[in-house]
Order: structure tokens, then C-alpha cells, then sequence
């Protein structure tokens, strides 16, 4: 079947485009984010690289601190070359190897990194190299025996226990040189710090060790102080300086300048002390050393764009353009299907009612359940229209019979039109008359021409109307007829109940609904008017002591020729639209229409029309 549908506009077409374009910006998106983080994984690896080779030179520079020669270097270089992927090369000033990680002797970069020192470096990351540009690592002749670690060890044991008595709590930190010393969470406890009672001074009291490097170094610097012609201070120029580093000489000056800046002899003074470090650490430490690093055998990943990876990203996006396209068409096929079901159900002719089925729960799923539901609603629609035309029939049929049958007897003489038979045929005219007006009336309301005249009508005022108007009727048939306002139903709340409303209508509507009450309603039975007010509406209600209804046949009460009794018969009267009128004409007016009967004990018609405000010249008309 030809769908005559252009090409681009077919929902297949659509959604295939569609997918492409996803796919593509989906493609462009995932390039884009790839190199993102390709570009951000770089420059990531390249501060690694930094990190690493910081780490480099702190782990040879503490090895040159601890050890009297390169000697027995080569298994650390490695072990850092293996870790960090680094090629890693040492040699002496004039480029003597002295270790290699490489296995092959390849040429070494033109440039050393960096000078691996540890009588001078301003690279250790560690506290105390900064100060006086010895890595503190390098303790030579202050490393302590390993007794005096030990007695050391338990005076800052003591020293501990009894601050932590007092109040403050501790830590044993131990410097490389050997000697323990006390830490908070601020850092090293200064003696300050330490409770009086713990003070005893025997911690930081110098070891045989100490003493013995201190005189040394006092004597290399009083040399050094000499040299420069500056005079040799007291004994008691120099002393040591425990901290979580090395042990720290301190130059004790003579004097200093204005505003307590140091003086040109002090100045000689620490340069003399920090000469004298180096060359007493001197014979402990290994010599200075170039390093060198690299990729070498170790040689770093890095990127390109040859044909090769451009063929493979090529092909892995039309990869994926592929598969996006055969899903999508997959789908939509799936989408289509039902949807092509759906048109070809429309297309058929009314009088079958053609149901599609429904084999999925998704929004194409929703969509056949309410094709299927308007298509069950037109077949009782349909069925409804045939119902009523086959109704009009009968009803028109009846008087018109009864009608034609007078006339053609009184005109062949048979029987004399006496008033007996013209007051019979006027009662089946005005019988057809009735028909056709409600007929009318309900074709107007249906389409929205009903002329209302609306005003201000008082509710109790429009039932004493109405009960007045079939008053004669229902004591005819032996039937009480009372409203609210005569007893204890009377409206209450806040005054006289009003709506806007056309009254004729209105009258009309509750007159169709006593009528039909009078007619179901049996001797010494009582039908009763009331109204009231809930909130923003007003509540009319006509309730009888009748036959009542059976709750199977509520739902088809305000149905159009629908009679209580199944035999279509007159005898109760009424040509089965009142109930219609009476749903149609409160619709037109806002409101709504409900039923709640009991077979044997009567019903109770409910009329909610919205309420509103009296006229300003109410009180003089009450």
C-alpha cells in the first residue's frame, strides 16, 4: 500500500537521521573528551615525572649523606630506575660513570638535571636543608654510639611518662644522627614547654660524641675566623641545636648592629661555622656527583597521529554510524509497525469498527488502547444513533397512526367526528407536539443555540413555582406535595439561597422531575422540594416515596427514550425524554445532575447549580 507520504517526512527516515546526528555529535563529543583527557592525562604524567624525579635526587642525596663514597650505588639507582621508568645515569664532574641504569652504554643527555650534593643542596624537600644547605641527613662524626642511643632512649622515655602526667602528651621522634627527641602535635616540644617537675636537663645534655665533634668543629672554625683576621671569641661561641633534623650548630656573635641587623663580624662569624660544617662532614659524605636522566632503555609512551591511528579511528567511527543505523532502523521498524496498523484500521469503513492489537505497553501501546476506546465508543454511539432513530420512529409513529385512523374513518362516514373524537385527536397532536418540542429542545442544547434569559432567581421561590404547578395534579392522584420551605428542610446558612438562572428552564427541568415523580409515585405516597447551599453551590433536590429504580438501570436513567417500564407502554405517560431534557438543560446552566434510588423506597433527583449573589435590591422584593 502506497502511503503517499514524502520521503523525508516518514517517521522511519526521521528517526534514522536523527540517530545519525546523535551519533555523529556523540562521535565529535567523545574525540573531544578523549583528547581532554588525553591532553590533561600529560600534563598529569608530566608532574608525575617532576615528582619522580624529585624523588630521585632526595633518595641519592640521602644516599651521598649516609655513605662515605658512591660505592654500592648502582642496586639503589636501579631499584629508582624501576620504579619511576626513568633512565638514570651518575658520573663525576668530568662525566666518569660512576652508576647507569641503562644496560646498553647509550650517550648521555648534553645536560646534567641536576648536582647531587649533600653539603650543597637547596633542592631537599624535607625541613632543614634550607637552612644551611646541608642535607640533614648528612650527620658524620654527631651520629651517635649505639649506647648513647639507648640511655638516650630511656631519658626520653622518663621524660615522656612525666609529661604525659602533667597534662602533655608526646611523641618520640628520632633524629638520623640518633638522638631522640620529644614532639607534640605542634612539632618539637621547645624546653619551654616541658612541665618543670620533667626539666631535669639530662636529655639534652651533650653525648661524649657530640662534645667530642663540637670541639672539633670549634677548632675549624676559630682556624676559618683566623684566616679572615676576625678575633677568636670565648669557649662558649658555639653551641648545638636539637631538632627533628640534624643537630644544628648555632654561632653565638659579639654584638649586632642598629635595629638588631647582624653585624659584618657576625656575618664572617656564620660563614666561618657553615665552612667548618662542610669540611668536618666532608670525609663522611660521598663527593658531588652529575645526574643524569632520560628515557634511555626506559623509554616513556608518547602519542602520534600516523595513518595507522587515523585509519583506525576512522574506522571505528563509521563502526559505530553502522550500528547506530541499524538499531535505529530496528526500532523504528518496531515504532512503525503498530503505527501502520493504526492507519490501516482508520482507513476501513466505519461500519466494521476496526480494533488493532495492542502488543506493547509504551506510548504506541497508549495510542492503540485509545484508538481501540474511541472505536467502542463510536460502535455505542452508532448503536445509539440507531436506537434513537428507531425510538423517534415509535414515538411519532403512535399519535400519527391513532390520527390517520379518526381521520380516514370520519371521512368514509363510519363515524362522526362528535367532540368526544376531536378532543381524542386533539390529545394525540398535542401528544406529537410534546415529541417534537422535546426533540427540538434537545437538539438545541446539543449544539449550543439553547437561548437562556438568565437572572437572579431565588431557589425557594422557583420550587413554590413549580410545587404550584402540579399541585392539582398530585392531589388528583392521591400524592403529598410539599417543598422545603414548609418544614424542617427549610435552606439555612447565611440567607435565601440564589442562582443565576433562566427561570422558564429551570422550571421546566424540575417540572419534567415532579412529572415523572407524580407518575411513579402511589397513592398516600409524598414528593418532596428542598433546597440548600454548600459553600459555592446551590442544592436542589426533588425526592419521592415511589417505586424507585433498580441500580442496574441508574446508568441509562438520563438516557434519551429510556423508560422505567420495558413494555414502552403510555399508561404512566412521558415519551422517555424528560430525564434528557432535564440533564441537558442544568448542563447548559454549569451545573450537574445525579440519581439515588432504591427499588420499593423511592428516589432522590440532586440538582448542583452554582450560586450567586442577590440582587442589590433584594431586601425590598423579600
Amino acid at each position: 500500500m502506497s502511503s503517499g507520504i514524502p520521503l523525508r517526512k516518514r517517521l522511519l527516515v526521521r528517526l534514522m537521521i536523527t540517530s545519525v546526528l546523535i551519533a555523529l555529535c556523540s562521535v565529535a563529543a567523545t574525540a573531544w573528551l578523549a583528547v581532554q583527557t588525553t591532553t590533561r592525562a600529560i600534563q598529569e604524567e608530566q608532574g608525575q615525572v617532576l615528582a619522580d624525579d624529585t624523588d630521585i635526587l632526595r633518595q641519592l642525596s640521602g644516599y651521598a649523606a649516609t655513605h662515605p663514597s658512591w660505592a654500592g650505588v648502582q642496586d639503589t639507582v636501579r631499584r629508582l630506575s624501576a620504579a619511576t621508568g626513568r633512565r638514570i645515569a651518575l658520573t663525576t664532574a668530568d662525566r666518569t660513570p660512576i652508576a647507569d641504569s641503562a644496560t646498553s652504554r647509550t650517550a648521555l643527555p648534553p645536560g646534567a638535571a641536576a648536582t647531587v650534593d649533600p653539603l650543597h643542596t637547596d633542592t631537599y624537600s624535607e625541613p632543614g636543608a634550607q637552612l644551611s644547605g646541608v642535607d640533614p641527613r648528612a650527620v658524620g662524626p654527631y651520629r651517635l654510639t649505639p649506647l648513647e642511643r639507648a640511655r638516650l632512649g630511656k631519658l626520653a622515655t622518663l621524660r615522656q611518662k612525666c609529661a604525659a602526667r602533667n597534662g602533655v602528651d608526646t611523641t618520640i621522634t628520632w633524629t638520623p644522627s640518633g638522638r631522640p627527641v620529644l614532639a607534640d602535635e605542634n612539632g618539637i616540644l621547645p624546653n619551654s614547654t616541658v612541665p618543670e617537675v620533667c626539666a631535669d636537663g639530662q636529655l639534652n645534655t651533650l653525648t661524649h660524641t657530640e662534645e667530642t665533634a663540637l670541639v672539633r668543629l670549634r677548632s675549624l672554625v676559630e682556624a676559618c675566623l683566623r684566616r679572615e683576621n676576625v678575633d677568636v671569641p670565648a669557649k662558649g661561641f658555639l653551641s648545638l641545636e636539637f631538632s627533628s633534623q640534624a643537630p644544628q650548630p648555632q654561632f653565638a656573635p659579639w654584638r649586632k648592629g642598629a635595629g638588631g641587623h647582624p653585624t659584618a663580624i657576625e656575618a664572617k662569624g656564620n660563614d666561618c661555622v657553615a665552612e667548618a660544617r662542610r669540611a668536618q662532614l666532608d670525609p663522611d659524605v660521598a663527593p658531588a656527583a652529575e645526574l643524569f636522566l632520560g628515557t634511555g632503555d626506559s623509554a616513556l609512551p608518547h602519542f602520534d597521529m600516523s595513518n595507522a591511528n587515523k585509519a583506525k579511528i576512522v574506522g571505528v567511527t563509521g563502526l559505530v554510524l553502522a550500528l547506530t543505523v541499524a538499531v535505529t532502523a530496528l526500532v523504528a521498524t518496531r515504532l512503525v509497525r503498530p503505527l501502520r496498523a493504526l492507519t490501516q484500521a482508520a482507513q476501513q469503513p466505519l461500519e466494521q469498527h476496526v480494533r488493532v492489537p495492542v502488543t506493547t505497553r509504551d506510548e504506541t501501546g497508549i495510542l492503540a488502547l485509545a484508538f481501540n476506546e474511541l472505536t467502542e465508543r463510536r460502535e455505542r454511539m452508532e448503536a445509539q444513533r440507531r436506537a434513537m432513530v428507531s425510538d423517534i420512529a415509535h414515538e411519532l409513529r403512535t399519535p400519527l397512526t391513532n390520527i390517520r385512523g379518526w381521520l380516514e374513518v370520519t371521512r368514509d362516514g363510519i363515524v362522526d367526528p362528535d367532540p368526544e373524537l376531536l378532543a381524542s385527536l386533539h390529545e394525540e397532536a398535542v401528544l406529537l407536539q410534546r415529541v417534537i418540542d422535546d426533540l427540538q429542545d434537545l437538539a438545541a442544547a446539543d449544539a449550543g443555540t439553547l437561548a437562556l434569559h438568565r437572572e437572579a432567581v431565588r431557589a425557594d421561590e422557583l420550587l413554590a413555582q413549580v410545587a404550584a404547578a402540579h399541585r392539582v395534579g398530585a392531589e388528583a392522584a392521591g400524592i403529598g406535595l410539599r417543598t422545603g420551605t414548609d418544614g424542617p428542610s427549610a435552606p439555612t446558612g447565611r440567607g435565601t439561597a440564589w442562582i443565576d438562572a433562566d427561570p422558564v428552564r429551570m422550571r421546566q427541568a424540575l417540572g419534567n422531575l415532579v412529572s415523572n415523580a407524580i407518575r411513579h409515585t402511589p397513592d398516600g405516597g409524598t414528593i418532596t422540594l428542598s433546597a440548600r447551599e454548600e459553600e459555592d453551590q446551590v442544592v436542589l433536590e426533588v425526592a419521592d416515596t415511589g417505586s424507585g429504580i433498580a441500580a442496574e438501570d441508574l446508568p441509562s436513567v438520563f438516557d434519551r427514550f429510556w423508560r422505567a417500564e420495558k413494555s414502552r407502554s403510555r399508561r404512566t405517560g412521558g415519551s422517555g425524554l424528560g430525564l434528557s431534557i432535564v440533564r441537558q438543560l442544568v448542563a447548559v446552566h454549569g451545573g450537574t445532575v445525579a440519581v439515588a434510588s432504591e427499588l420499593g423506597a423511592g428516589s432522590v433527583f440532586t440538582l448542583r447549580l452554582p450560586a450567586t449573589d442577590p440582587p442589590v435590591d433584594a431586601d425590598a422584593l423579600r
